[in-house]
């Protein structure tokens, strides 16, 4: 069984520069009732679809297959509009993974580090590029980004 133990925070735009490429992302979800999320994802020429179940606290279930380009191309289209899209980069800090997502588009703005741990308890270094902790802020779901785009967003969110 796949566990996703993740943290999100903010990106201080001013101090963070890409150390290398990044790749591009475009994702959709498919309508659901909310007990599972389905995410269809194309990463450059990769293609995977996600099934990740509700979120407690910083964790919930995960199981992700890569599946044929074609197939993600078809299941694109059938995902709610419009897409998320990013560059994600990835930075790594005192042997820990950060992904950092430079939204575009709708989203164009927002920049969101992500880290990966295997307990929620687990340290890590912060960066001194982070910012605010956003983890528990559905705001910042991708699958929210959809419906409420961070261009539409007042200054209290």
């Amino acid at each position: 069984m796949g566990m996703e133990i993740e943290r999100k925070f903010l990106v201080d735009q001013t101090i963070w520069q890409p150390t290398g490429p990044g790749m591009s992302v475009r994702q959709g979800y498919l309508e659901g009732d909310g007990a599972l999320l389905v995410r269809v994802r194309q990463q450059d020429r990769q293609a995977f679809l996600t099934l990740k179940g509700r979120t407690t606290g910083i964790s919930r279930l995960e199981f992700e297959y890569e599946i044929p380009m074609v197939d993600a191309v078809a299941l694109l289209r059938l995902c709610q509009q419009p897409l998320v899209e990013k560059v994600r980069y990835v930075e790594d800090v005192d042997g820990h993974h950060w992904e950092i997502d430079h939204f575009f588009g709708a989203n164009d703005g927002l920049v969101i580090a992500e880290i990966e741990l295997s307990s929620e308890d687990e340290a890590f270094s912060v960066p001194r590029w982070l910012g605010r902790e956003v983890s528990g802020n559905p705001h910042y779901y991708n699958s929210n980004l959809i419906h409420h785009p961070y261009a539409e967003w007042k200054d209290e969110e």
